[in-house]
């Protein structure tokens, strides 16, 4: 769970937890300005919404809580649902680290950092 000023919200589907997002500052101090967040969805759940309800609700907590960014540090380049995902919602990949995560099919794959500015619509 994450404390004060961040966040953790789940989604449900009747009596089961189907997701979970937990969202606060990328770092104390001063990059406290910038938000990040994780996000789980149960592989049964998948490309059924859960994923993008969970990120909207992460950039709407982001803008009204008075972030200046959202930054994710570790998007998978080969998780396409997820990169599209977080593009269609106004994120860019700033940067991609090359051959930082070890992929179980793919092997060394990149992950890019993707930003998004919340303050602009």
């Amino acid at each position: 769970m994450e404390r004060p000023p961040g966040r953790t919200v789940v989604a449900v589907d009747g009596d089961a937890v189907v997701g979970s997002a937990k969202t606060g500052p990328t770092r104390p101090g001063r990059g406290s300005h910038v938000a990040t967040a994780s996000f789980l969805v149960d592989p049964a759940a998948q490309g059924r919404g859960t994923g993008r309800a969970l990120g909207e609700h992460v950039v709407a907590w982001a803008r009204d809580a008075g972030y200046r960014g959202i930054q994710f540090n570790a998007v998978v380049e080969t998780n396409t649902p997820a990169v599209s995902l977080w593009r269609s919602l106004g994120f860019e990949v700033v940067g991609t680290v090359p051959g930082a995560f070890d992929h179980p099919e793919h092997g060394h794959v990149g992950l890019h950092v993707m930003y998004l500015d919340p303050t602009r619509d």
